[in-house]
């Protein structure tokens, strides 16, 4: 009982901490070297706002990240050492991005791979539960094993930086999702973790506060790469700590960011683009317009967040019920999918 105080005073005052580092970096973030954080490109295929705003949002969110495993350490004399290297490696990468504005794609990746891959064979991040068995044993080969964990993470990473295009789309998907792992690894006991997740969802809730509904900050890419990141290693550890639950349900909790990243690869493929680069095909950008076209507001750009999310909460929901039935998951992953495209083929031939 006494722990459980303790624990929740450690809360209480994280998030306090946490509001006042958002506040204080949301005021002065601007001032930051003449401006360099402001996103004053209102002429980029993804730019939905038209007044200077501050991409300082994933500074916050780190430096309330590292306070909360400093504070960790003391509490349980645990480091999380794969959560530290590989969240702020690929911060630094989209933060990189932000303050140059001109940083390829290609040189991004290519970073992003670089660190990945030191990292997961540092720290042996490996996948456990797979529910294939030819893939389970292919998973027995380090090589492949951890070639199939640096996909799993540049395809989280990568479909996060994606749908970052509108006051708290990632933020509030990261929040479904990250709630959904809190209660798995409270049910499954696991309490050190479940509070670390808890932390996390702190940050998610006190970034909202400052980008939802109207945004005072963006997370730039240096926070979409950070929120990306810490749904990867949640994900994963989670699947690892607990074989019953079936592999595809967290493909079924994902797949909001799965699909957007694969099928934004080969739709681009297909026309002939740099499936690289971005444009104003993605899901989200056709919702925007829908409403725009269909319901002309100048609250479409919050609103398309919070439809999105809607519907994205409501498809899963059967997937988290039934996490347990593996036919059931992989039934139900290739059903979304069928629905994603769908879906999307029909909006397209609406707003074009």
């Amino acid at each position: 009982m006494q722990t459980d105080s303790i624990e929740l005073s450690f809360l209480s005052l994280f998030t306090f901490i946490t509001f006042f580092i958002f506040l204080i970096v949301s005021k002065y973030s601007h001032k930051l070297n003449q401006g360099i954080l402001l996103d004053k490109d209102f002429l980029k295929p993804q730019a939905f706002h038209n007044e200077a705003i501050s991409r300082s949002g994933g500074i916050a969110a780190l430096l309330s990240l590292l306070i909360f495993l400093s504070i960790y350490y003391l509490l349980f004399s645990k480091i999380l050492y794969q959560y530290f290297f590989i969240c702020t490696s690929l911060f630094l990468v989209g933060y990189l991005d932000d303050i140059k504005k001109s940083l390829s794609s290609n040189i991004r990746l290519i970073l992003m791979i670089i660190f990945l891959i030191i990292f997961i064979n540092i720290f042996s991040i490996e996948i456990k539960n797979v529910d294939l068995i030819f893939l389970s044993n292919w998973l027995d080969n380090k090589i492949f094993s951890s070639i199939f964990v640096l996909l799993c993470f540049l395809f989280i990473v990568n479909g996060a930086n994606l749908i970052d295009g509108f006051n708290g789309l990632l933020a509030i998907n990261s929040l479904i999702i990250n709630s959904v792992l809190l209660y798995i690894n409270i049910d499954n006991n696991i309490f050190e973790f479940s509070l670390f997740i808890t932390a996390q969802i702190i940050i998610i809730l006190c970034f909202l506060l400052f980008n939802f509904p109207k945004a005072k900050i963006f997370l730039g890419d240096s926070g979409s790469y950070l929120f990306g990141s810490l749904i990867a290693l949640n994900i994963i550890f989670t699947n690892n700590l607990d074989p019953s639950i079936s592999a595809f349900f967290f493909c079924v909790l994902l797949f909001y960011l799965f699909f957007e990243v694969f099928f934004s690869f080969f739709r681009k493929l297909i026309q002939k683009k740099s499936p690289l680069l971005p444009d104003q095909n993605h899901l989200h950008m056709l919702v925007y317009k829908y409403l725009e076209k269909n319901y002309p507001s100048e609250n479409n750009n919050y609103l398309t967040s919070l439809y999105l999310n809607i519907v994205y909460l409501i498809l899963v929901s059967p997937g988290i019920y039934f996490m347990h039935n593996p036919l059931f998951s992989k039934c139900w992953f290739f059903v979304l999918l069928v629905f994603y495209i769908v879906f999307y083929m029909r909006l397209y031939k609406t707003v074009k």
